[in-house]
């Protein structure tokens, strides 16, 4: 994928925001995309760096990049299918 489109990603704001919720809310961004497009997902809860490599490993969605920010993780995730 070109870095235009890498950099172009849009970015979902779930901070402030607790377990289950993003994941879930995640779950339902990725389920509305086509597969290969690509999203930034910005979080605040601290068990994000567990839950979501995990959704994306068991969902069929590749995690490309993990960033710690000022309170919480950027993780940069390309939309995939398990079919």
């Amino acid at each position: 994928m070109p870095e235009k489109a890498i950099m172009n990603a849009e970015i979902y704001d779930l901070r402030g925001l607790n377990c289950p919720l993003p994941v879930l809310k995640a779950r339902r961004k990725l389920a509305d995309m086509m597969t290969g497009s690509r999203i930034w997902v910005e979080t605040s809860d601290p068990l994000a760096v567990i839950d979501m490599p995990n959704f994306c490993l068991t969902e069929g969605h590749r995690l490309i990049e993990t960033l710690s920010t000022d309170g919480g993780h950027r993780f940069h995730i390309e939309c995939g299918s398990l079919a």
